[in-house]
This record gives structure tokens, sequence and C-alpha cells, in this order.
């Protein structure tokens, strides 16, 4: 079941994230990844939430998802963006639209 990761980024080093994101896409694809959302215009809803610039990202699994998160050629590219930005982010399970069950 496809999983998706959701962050919440708020930029503070506009250069070293381009090169953060210049450098993360091959290693997002290699795991499987896809980006759907990469920054673009927020219309607010409900509540106070006011993310600056979200990006969400379609894998496989979660493991999928862990493991380029956690793989050795991913953590210098990450630290880039640790220097970069500050980011919120989470992992939620698609859903299968042919499974009745109330948690759908």
């Amino acid at each position: 079941m496809s999983v998706y990761v959701i962050a919440d980024i708020d930029i503070k080093d506009r250069d070293a994230y381009t090169e953060y994101q210049r450098k993360v896409e091959p290693i997002v694809e290699k795991h499987g990844g896809r980006y759907l959302v990469r920054g673009g215009t927020i219309i607010p809803g409900e509540g106070d939430w006011a993310p600056s610039r979200i990006v969400m990202i379609e894998f496989p699994t979660a493991e999928d998802a862990r493991a380029m998160a956690t793989s050795d050629e991913y953590a210098p590219i990450g630290a880039i963006r640790h220097r970069a930005a500050e980011s919120r982010s989470f992992i939620v399970e698609s859903i299968d639209v042919s499974n009745d069950s109330p948690e759908n």
C-alpha cells in the first residue's frame, strides 16, 4: 500500500535548500519515491495551521520511505536540509477504497 511523506518546510537559506533539492531527487527516485507536491500556492483551510512550503512524496511502502531517509547516501544531503530549513513531517498510509472499513 502506498504511503505519503508530507512535510511542512520553512526555508531559512534559499541557496542551500536549492542545493538540497537538486541532490535529493535522484535518491528519492532510487527508493521508489515520486514528488506529488513540491511547493506551490497554499490556500488556507480550517484551523490556524499556516505552513510555509508543503512537500508530498509518494513511496510504495513505509519501509521504502524510511530506507531512503536513513540511507548512507541521504545522510549528507539531509544535513544540508537541516541547515537550510526547519521541517515538520509525517508518513500517512493511503486508503484501500475497495475496503468498506470504517477506518477509511
